[in-house]
């Protein structure tokens, strides 16, 4: 759950932030089956693939082949379902339908909590997300919740969810922080992989970020191959230093801050509670880590200012991305479907006057 401000500038995993308030995140809402989020990430729709795979095999040859349902990648599943083979497009429709079902149950089991009451617009995102398979089962998670009389809009997240997870970071900020600047630094940590890239927030075209796009980013997929936490650090420093380069060759002027999002509860002193355990190195948590001293350490200041670190959940940054087109509804949230189900519930701070609610 995001911490109340209290009258700080700027705290990290805070709620109220310069255009929304963050009424929950992360959530860990469960069934008489477990955490509930398990029923729809990654490794729930393979299974659902899996299965009817299995069901078909009693009748005959499996349409997809011989490769294992873990080892076929997004591309793979989207050939299969938009490909020439009817019965492997059939196969693959039949694990989206029953994924479909599984969110909308996820869905609805939110939309029923406290705080989540009110919403009227779900934007999905995370890794699956960039797939036909996944927009086919959010179109359907829609309709499914729509024919149960729910009002509500489920839509893909606006940007490629790479790019989110940094251009949510831009409104981790006051808009003072950036007026005068080309962009800011951002920080998109995952469970196999880390981004850092530029943010340029191109103010003057418009004030509400919606034309902020990223300007140059790096990623550093590292897997299975970094089990130590310093080496990472030392990674993800080194790729902040050759991004910081690159804009002194070009001139473009940095605001003095970074915006990092990081899977886990964060603590307003920027240590996380709970929730980092995949992170390489798996001791991320705990008040003897904390990221953005880390940073701001190596990173001390930018241009001419001492460096800022803003570092908040990585579900509310992607998010966060979604702000510019969610002014027309006052209450609205946002969920990641990837490796594991995050999920977040936001409350525009200054209601447009086409609010629908």
């Amino acid at each position: 759950m995001a911490k109340r401000n209290g009258g700080a500038l700027l705290n990290h995993g805070a709620a109220d932030l310069p255009s929304v308030t963050v009424d929950s995140y992360n959530i860990e809402l469960h069934d008489e089956n477990g955490f509930i989020g398990d029923r729809a990430n990654r490794q729930a729709f393979h299974q659902k693939l899996e299965d009817w795979r299995q069901r078909v095999r009693k009748g005959g040859k499996d349409p997809l082949g011989d490769t294992a349902t873990e080892k076929l990648s997004k591309k793979q599943i989207d050939a299969l379902l938009n490909g020439e083979d009817k019965e492997a497009s059939a196969l693959v429709l039949g694990a989206i339908e029953d994924f479909a079902t599984e969110i909308a149950y996820v869905l609805q089991q939110f939309l029923e909590e406290d705080g989540w009451d009110g919403t009227r617009r779900i934007a999905v995102g995370g890794g699956l997300k960039e797939s036909s398979f996944c927009e086919l089962a959010i179109a359907r998670v829609m309709v499914r919740l729509k024919s149960k009389g729910l009002p509500i809009d489920i839509v893909p997240i606006a940007h490629d969810p790479d790019e989110a997870g940094l251009l949510g970071s831009a409104h981790l900020m006051h808009s003072w922080m950036l007026d005068g600047y080309d962009g800011i630094l951002a920080v998109d940590i995952g469970g196999a992989n880390i981004r850092a890239g530029i943010v340029e927030t191109r103010l003057s075209d418009r004030r509400d970020l919606s034309k902020a796009r990223i300007w140059k980013s790096y990623i550093w997929r590292y897997g299975e191959d970094c089990n130590s936490r310093h080496a990472a650090i030392e990674k993800l420093v080194k790729m902040l230093t050759k991004l910081i380069g690159k804009t002194e060759k070009q001139h473009f002027l940095l605001a003095p801050v970074i915006g990092v999002a990081c899977p886990g509860i964060i603590e307003a002193d920027g240590s996380i509670a709970r929730g980092g355990q995949n992170l390489p190195g798996g001791n991320w948590e705990g008040e003897q880590f904390n990221l953005p001293r880390e940073l701001k350490h190596a990173i001390p200041a930018i241009g001419k200012h001492d460096s800022l670190v803003v570092m908040h959940n990585d579900g509310v940054v992607q998010g966060l991305s979604q702000i510019p087109v969610m002014q027309d509804v006052r209450h609205w949230g946002t969920v990641t479907i990837g490796t594991g189900f995050g999920n977040v519930r936001f409350t525009n701070r200054a209601a447009s006057a086409k609010n629908k609610d």
